[in-house]
């Protein structure tokens, strides 16, 4: 995302310091380090969930092809059961 350098991040801390002064800079670097924790917190919880509702679209797509050849199996023992039930029925007639 952002491609920050060791010379550009230097020269971002040598204007803070001018800028801000030594006496005040460590208390800032403090805080700005306390914020990037949080960004990459926030950054990392929001990968995680994008990758958990990924997962469960990919569940839910198995699941729904499973439910699919379930229903062609069930349709499957259907037919040869009433195949059976006819040629009982065709025997039963004949004899």
């Amino acid at each position: 995302m952002f491609d920050v350098g060791f010379w550009e991040f230097a020269l971002i801390a040598v204007i803070g310091l001018i800028v801000v002064g030594p006496e005040r800079m460590p208390a800032i670097a403090r805080k700005a380090g306390h914020y990037v924790g949080k960004v990459k917190k926030f950054v990392a919880k929001v990968q995680e969930d994008i990758g958990d509702e990924l997962e469960a679209d990919k569940l839910k797509e198995h699941l729904s092809l499973e439910d699919k050849d379930a229903n062609i199996v069930e349709i499957f023992e259907e037919t040869k059961n009433t195949l059976s039930e006819i040629k009982k029925d065709a025997n039963n007639k004949e004899s």
